[in-house]
């Protein structure tokens, strides 16, 4: 069984070779890889603390999007609100000018209506005036003594007066 148990120099001879990889090990390899390690570690902590930052941010920012979005909709009620008042207001003035100048219109006519009813009044009169005194200078002409006589003259002058009118 020796095979299987080895001997204490065969120990001796094969630690030292390890106790010196061990130290070779040590002393360089083990710093840069606990080195890259702790670069590695940092890195991703950073990466990790960036993407928090940046989902914060992100969230702010919606945040913010929201309000701003709320903003512009309260701005565009009251533009539409204020819109719709002045389009009441011009309505409103525009049918008062409409009825003003309507009244002026009516008043215009109603005075160009007088006027010439005025003058048709003060022809209407001349004309009455022209026949009757035709009518006395007829009535004068003839010496009319009886009242059948004065009826005859009186009809046949109204019967003058119609043809003329009616010419």
């Amino acid at each position: 069984m020796e095979l299987f148990t080895p001997e204490v120099g065969l120990i001796f001879w094969m630690l030292i070779p390890f106790l010196i990889v061990l130290f070779i090990l040590g002393k360089y390899a083990w710093p840069m890889i606990i080195d890259g390690v702790d670069k590695r570690a940092r890195f991703i902590d950073d990466s990790v603390r960036s993407a928090q930052e940046a989902n914060e941010r992100l969230t702010s920012i919606k945040e913010e999007g929201e309000a701003i979005l709320a903003e512009a909709r309260k701005e565009q009620m009251r533009i539409l609100n204020e819109t719709n008042q002045m389009r009441s207001d011009l309505i409103e003035e525009a049918k008062k000018q409409a009825q003003l100048e309507a009244d002026n219109i009516l008043s215009s006519a109603q005075i160009t209506i007088q006027k010439e009813k005025e003058d048709i009044l003060r022809q209407v009169r001349s004309e009455i005036a022209s026949i009757s005194i035709e009518i006395a200078e007829k009535v004068i002409r003839e010496n009319l003594n009886t009242t059948a006589e004065q009826e005859n003259m009186i009809d046949r002058l109204l019967q003058e007066i119609n043809s003329t009118g009616k010419n």
